[in-house]
């Protein structure tokens, strides 16, 4: 039986590309999705065996899109496909229960590698990211938790792609009143009340790009 797919990353001609890749392999691609939230959903519909996905997405990211796909779908199995070397995304990866780190530089290499081995119940990290991991063990002791919830850190990610509290609660489904509950409520926990350093902080904590 072959392994079936979901393919998660805002840029088309990406997923279309490892689309081909992942088919002349042998791999049945599923589902695909441009944001976090919808592989979310599409994992918890359709349950697939393997989900790829980029850290990068829009409304929610791929390590928040990990987190729930933990929680909610426990036969699937997360890769992150990503252009990201620092040891703060590879930690959250680590967190999210991730269980594959594929540098896209490598993509053509390592992702069949990946799937392959985590497909058996392994962990893959592509080569590059071996010394990252060692900085993020080293570190791990002196990170402070992130006290927020998931939809807390969905509201940061809106928030710090500028996302007004109306645009948010639109997205999101929920009234403008929840919204900026939620968005009061993160400010507090984090002691942050300006917007910039709600960006500063969601930089760090790998919930968006610079």
């Amino acid at each position: 039986m072959s392994i079936r797919a979901l393919l998660a990353d805002d840029h088309v001609l990406v997923r279309q590309s490892l689309k081909s890749l992942l088919e002349h392999e042998g791999i049945q691609v599923i589902a695909e999705a441009s944001d976090g939230q919808v592989a979310l959903q599409q994992a918890q519909s359709l349950q697939p065996d393997i989900a790829v996905m980029d850290i990068s997405m829009p409304i929610s990211n791929g390590l928040e899109a990990a987190r729930g796909i933990r929680a909610s779908c426990p036969k699937t199995k997360t890769i992150l496909l990503t252009q990201h070397e620092e040891d703060h995304y590879v930690s959250e990866a680590i967190d999210a229960g991730v269980k594959g780190y594929v540098l896209k530089s490598q993509a053509v290499i390592d992702l069949m590698n990946a799937i392959r081995q985590v497909s058996r119940g392994e962990v893959y990290l592509s080569p590059g990211i071996s010394a990252t991991l060692m900085d993020v063990y080293r570190s791990k002791s002196d990170r402070t938790k992130d006290p927020l919830t998931a939809r807390e850190r969905q509201v940061l990610q809106l928030i710090a792609e500028g996302k007004s509290t109306k645009d948010i609660a639109c997205v999101l489904s929920i009234s403008p009143k929840t919204a900026e509950s939620h968005r009061t409520r993160l400010m507090r926990k984090l002691d942050i009340h300006e917007t910039a350093s709600l960006v500063l902080y969601a930089v760090r904590r790998g919930i968006v790009q610079p």
